[in-house]
């Protein structure tokens, strides 16, 4: 008993995984390697590698596991094939049977980019009616001009500095976006999540809220009245028995 609390212990209070990506800027296609490490590199470790996620309707995380890491890897490292677009990254380690599992890492992000030109994306899905900004920009600079914009290849937006603003992001905005910079072109995919609030469960709460309270009202309104008229009927019958009593005594 002891000895598994201070298992515990040491794998929730020591042991907490430290997460490295590189490269951190990559050009599309581009191999990713993820480094989890821990303080206590003792043998009997398993490394468990995550894709974050935004969560929906909050701007939190929740965590996908990559493929091939369900059971873990003996590896502290793990390669991501083919990147893409901007994405974030988590790990864990477990070990012993029943597994002891640590705390997430903190999220590490890899940046889209070609060269010294890189677009600067959301962590992908983003949700429906949220503001997107892509950004066109040089490693060495914040700023760009004579950007070109383009979405699945066919130009949206030319010739201005180097962002693209979406005020609010619905299902029609997904596709493939790409920045054109002297020449290089870097791309990145926008996904869009439909965003529950927008779902008409809300609406039909409301209507049942106001239904219920409706029925309640007449309810209430059809007791009162029953209330009332009982009165009025005890009332009449206590007046006629005093009538009938007043009769009887003058025979």
């Amino acid at each position: 008993m002891g000895h598994t609390l201070l298992r515990v212990l040491e794998l929730y209070y020591k042991a907490q995984p430290v997460l490295t990506v590189s490269p951190s800027w990559l050009s599309p296609g581009d191999s990713v390697t993820l480094s989890c490490s821990v303080k206590d590199p003792s043998a009997g470790w398993r490394f468990f590698w995550y894709k974050a996620v935004p969560k929906l309707p909050g701007r939190d995380y929740s965590y996908e596991l990559l493929p091939d890491s369900i059971n873990g890897t003996e590896q502290d490292s793990y390669i991501v094939h083919g990147q893409t677009h901007t994405a974030g990254y988590v790990c864990r380690a477990g070990r012993g049977d029943p597994v002891y599992y640590t705390h997430y890492s903190k999220s590490k992000f890899v940046w889209s980019g070609d060269g010294d030109v890189i677009l600067v994306s959301p962590v992908l899905p983003v949700s429906e009616g949220d503001s997107v900004t892509l950004g066109c920009k040089l490693r060495t600079e914040n700023v760009l001009s004579n950007v070109d914009f383009y979405k699945n290849d066919k130009l949206i937006q030319k010739d201005t500095r180097g962002e693209l603003n979406i005020s609010a992001v619905s299902k029609s905005d997904e596709g493939f976006y790409k920045c054109r910079y002297s020449r290089k072109d870097v791309t990145t995919e926008l996904d869009v999540t439909s965003n529950p609030d927008s779902s008409p469960f809300p609406v039909l709460l409301i209507v049942g809220l106001v239904c219920g309270a409706l029925l309640i009202i007449l309810l209430l309104l059809f007791l009162y009245r029953y209330k009332k008229s009982k009165g009025w009927f005890d009332t009449l019958f206590s007046h006629s028995d005093i009538t009938a009593l007043h009769y009887m005594s003058l025979i």
